[in-house]
């Protein structure tokens, strides 16, 4: 028999109900998923409103967060969610911007050794609950410094901008639009940790290629004379070479 799956408005209440728990008791939803014995991909586009609730699953985050999720029909009704992303973001509709929604095998040069690329990989998906494209990565070997954040798309200039801010502390990537192959490419400006705990300010050049374009994927330090260097080398190149950046050093 199918799984009994709640309305869309429920699902929106739990959704929110869901998040709010996390919140107050500070875990994360890889947790509540193995606590409530559900897969994270299930929770994940739950919360996100790409797939409804079902029974089973909320019965199982009722048992985990020790707190009922469903509620009296008579309850007020659960204002529609907004469908435009901030102004700040660039105010556009999830319609406008599914092109971008996505894996996507992300490269830079690695910060720590020299002539070697970091790669890793970048998720983007619609957040249903805040009207906006959001990211996050994975698949990073230095998993503690992972990013997420918002994707602005503006109208005006045509560029991308994944965007990290951790209690003030930015990060930004400035990408190109995707060319006829879904590929992406600009530049990182992020902090690099120095001498001891100095921090100093880095950019460097960057590649996003969707996962299904890209195969044998290596994530990690990737250096010579590993089989997937001279690709990847490749395509950073392309940021100079190709005139998706500019990088001045100064006057002649």
């Amino acid at each position: 028999m199918s799984e009994i799956e709640l309305s869309e408005a429920q699902s929106r209440a739990i959704a929110q109900t869901v998040r709010e728990a996390l919140a107050r008791r500070r875990i994360s939803r890889q947790t509540l998923a193995e606590q409530a014995r559900i897969s994270i991909s299930t929770l994940e586009k739950a919360l996100a409103g790409r797939r409804p609730f079902t029974l089973a699953t909320t019965i199982r985050l009722e048992e985990a967060l020790g707190q009922p999720l469903r509620h009296d029909a008579s309850r007020a009704a659960i204002p529609e969610p907004p469908r435009y992303a901030p102004d700040a973001l660039g105010s556009y509709s999830r319609e406008g911007v599914s092109w971008l929604e996505g894996r996507y095998l992300t490269l830079r040069p690695s910060f720590g050794t020299t002539g070697a690329i970091f790669a890793y990989r970048t998720e983007i998906a619609w957040d249903a609950s805040e009207a906006r494209l959001v990211f996050r990565e994975a698949e990073r070997v230095d998993a503690p410094f992972a990013q997420s954040g918002s994707v602005a798309v503006p109208n005006q200039s045509g560029m991308i901008y994944l965007v990290t801010n951790w209690h003030g502390q930015h990060r930004l990537a400035v990408l190109c639009r995707p060319n006829i192959q879904g590929e992406m490419y600009g530049i990182l400006t992020t902090l690099h940790a120095g001498r001891g705990t100095q921090l100093t300010p880095a950019a460097a050049p960057l590649a996003l290629l969707p996962e299904g374009t890209a195969s044998e994927n290596q994530y990690g330090r990737v250096a010579p004379p590993e089989p997937a260097y001279e690709r990847y080398r490749s395509q950073l190149d392309r940021v100079r070479a190709d005139g998706y950046a500019t990088f001045f050093m100064g006057a002649d």
